[in-house]
């Protein structure tokens, strides 16, 4: 099922992990457009996570789970932050000012926030009553291998969490044992309130929460994404 604010991907009543997709694309629905001097923006990490789209449909498949992706770029209003947080409408990029955020009134912010960011928030309540067996809400991310001119990331998987230091540890081994580079709440962290989401609806819902935060290079690359997803699927069935 599709509509302008996510997609929901069904699954088997007993799937036990629900996948949540914040920044799944750059679309605008209408009547947003992009302006022209955002255009820079639209094929960027700034607009959305590159290649996870694919990866969380490949898994929620792969695994038998139920998803949840939103289908309005972060810049229209960042469901992976708190309706009340600065950034859930971000100003600028890069140091360049975002137009399609310029200047906007409360009236702008309110009918943002009612018509997208809490009706995307509404669908994660609604599959999580619907699906009572789904223990862990994983919140799919990427990140780019560069970020505002600094070195290069060498981590291909961050692990993000907040409370579940255990469930956390067993992802990093399992994802370490499959060869992949990956570390503990990078390259941002989980303690610092960035899941927003996934801890969000798992404390809302008594679940357990993470975020996998995924290098862009390898979420977008479809040649890599059939053994990136086998990893992360052994990664969920260890889990349990």
């Amino acid at each position: 099922m599709r509509s302008d604010v996510c997609e929901i991907v069904e699954a088997d009543r007993e799937a036990r992990v629900l996948l949540t997709c914040e920044h799944a694309t750059n679309e605008l629905p209408p009547p947003y457009m992009w302006p022209a001097t955002d255009r820079w923006l639209v094929e960027t990490h700034w607009a959305y996570d590159l290649g996870v789209a694919d990866v969380t449909r490949a898994l929620a498949a792969a695994v038998g789970a139920p998803a949840v992706l939103c289908n309005f770029s972060r810049l229209l209003a960042d469901t992976n932050r708190d309706a009340a947080d600065p950034t859930v409408f971000r100003g600028e990029a890069e140091g360049r000012p975002v137009a399609l955020n310029a200047n906007l009134a409360d009236a702008e912010r309110r009918e943002r926030i009612a018509r997208f960011h809490a009706p995307y928030h509404a669908a994660i309540d609604l599959l999580l009553l619907r699906y009572p067996q789904a223990a862990i809400v994983l919140s799919m991310h990427s990140f780019t291998p560069v970020y505002d001119n600094g070195p290069p990331r060498p981590m291909e998987i961050g692990v993000l969490f907040d409370h579940e230091e255990a469930l956390a540890a067993s992802a990093i081994a399992s994802l370490a044992r499959d060869g992949w580079a990956v570390a503990a709440n990078v390259p941002y962290s989980g303690k610092a309130g960035l899941i927003y989401a996934a801890e969000r609806h798992a404390d809302r819902h008594g679940r357990r929460a993470l975020e996998l935060e995924i290098r862009q290079d390898l979420a977008a690359d479809p040649s890599r994404r059939p053994r990136l997803v086998e990893s992360l699927r052994r990664m969920l069935a260890e889990a349990f």
